[in-house]
């Protein structure tokens, strides 16, 4: 045991490289322009290289052709990325010989426990399977939480603490069904890509805390975090594809990218409307300031 060697090469830290992940489960919506935008203007204000990756590593839950979708729509906004897209399905070999290092490492341990089980103990996982010994078949890989992260510093948010109970259970890293679970694949791709800053919404607060365990378990440099607010129906409900959020209009961009703006708190000139998309995002550019963000977590359209 101990001898494997860490099978990630991170790219060593360079000038800033941020990116915009959506999951092919359908279209994207106004969230999703909020979240691509502030990621793209973001990197784009330092000079940096922005990135797009395709999470679609769960393929129960993907729509048929909304990668390319997605794609075509963030071109047709004036989003351009950088390097090649990278697909996560296409990184299995990579994220298995990660999984293989943590077992071999004794960092990880397969478990049994389902949710409802779960669920009869108060919703955290006590470490029940741990020292059973447990082979492959029908479990689950948990993550031995020897880095619990209870809070972090935030660059809109500023210090955020999440549950120290859940901050501190031993979280699966791959799932009973097969599937690889999200924090495992996001913590690999962003070492690989070199990613320094991490731009998103909010309703991935909680899980950057377990991504920054596992950052310091693979002995890997975390990107800085910067949460932005959600957008929210009066119904207080999160635009997002399971809410079936209507798609942005690939046709006229113009206007869903100035309300864009807006309610990241820039405040673009009122004919900017009638300018072409790159003019616009080339104004978002030059005038982007991160500390006129709302810091707040939700906000009601």
């Amino acid at each position: 045991m101990h001898s494997l060697q860490n099978p990630i090469t991170q790219r060593p830290p360079s000038s800033y490289r941020g990116r915009f992940a959506p999951s092919p489960s359908g279209l994207l919506h106004f969230g999703s322009l909020v979240a691509a935008l502030g990621s793209y203007l973001q990197a784009k204000s330092m000079q940096g290289k922005w990135l797009v990756r395709i999470e679609d590593i769960d393929k129960p839950r993907e729509m048929p052709g909304a990668d390319q979708a997605i794609l075509t729509t963030l071109d047709a906004y004036g989003l351009h990325w950088d390097e090649q897209v990278l697909y996560q399905s296409q990184q299995a070999p990579l994220y298995y010989d990660v999984l293989a290092y943590l077992k071999n490492q004794e960092q990880s341990y397969y478990c049994q426990c389902s949710r409802s089980q779960i669920k009869k103990t108060g919703g955290i996982y006590l470490g029940t399977c741990k020292t059973l010994n447990l082979n492959a078949e029908n479990c689950a890989t948990r993550l031995i939480n020897v880095f619990p992260f209870a809070e972090f510093k935030d660059g809109i948010q500023g210090k955020v603490a999440v549950d120290k109970a859940l901050a501190s259970e031993d979280f699966i890293i791959h799932r009973r069904d097969g599937l690889f679970a999200y924090q495992l694949a996001v913590v690999i791709d962003d070492a690989v890509q070199g990613i320094t800053e991490v731009v998103r919404g909010c309703d991935l607060l909680e899980p950057t805390a377990r991504q920054l365990t596992l950052f310091k378990a693979l002995s890997l440099t975390a990107p800085s975090y910067v949460h932005l607010p959600l957008a929210v129906t009066e119904q207080g409900y999160k635009l997002s594809k399971q809410n079936a959020a209507p798609a942005i209009n690939n046709q006229h961009p113009q206007p869903a990218l100035i309300h864009a703006l807006h309610f990241l708190g820039q405040n673009p000139d009122n004919d900017l409307e009638f300018e072409s998309v790159e003019t616009i995002i080339n104004w978002a550019i030059q005038h982007w300031q991160l500390n006129n963000i709302p810091k707040h977590r939700e906000i009601m359209l």
